[in-house]
């Protein structure tokens, strides 16, 4: 998939625990584990919003958008 998962960043950032995340959006342990190693296919808009809300981030800087075509080999 293009799409990279930056949420270990922005907990960092934030000095915050997976378990601190989970419990201020509402969010089970195993849904935030499960995107932040990128093994989801898609989140809702409302997660991600609550996610942003509890980082002060925006949504970029947790979803970033990677070329594979572009890489040289």
């Amino acid at each position: 998939m293009n799409i990279q998962i930056n949420l270990d960043i922005q907990l960092a950032k934030n000095k915050m625990s997976l378990t601190e995340l989970s419990q201020q959006v509402g969010v089970s342990m195993t849904n935030l584990s499960l995107l932040k190693t990128g093994k989801v296919k898609a989140i809702r808009f409302s997660t991600l919003a609550a996610i942003c809300q509890a980082l002060s981030c925006q949504p970029g800087d947790i979803l970033q958008y990677i070329n594979h075509d572009n890489i040289a080999t």
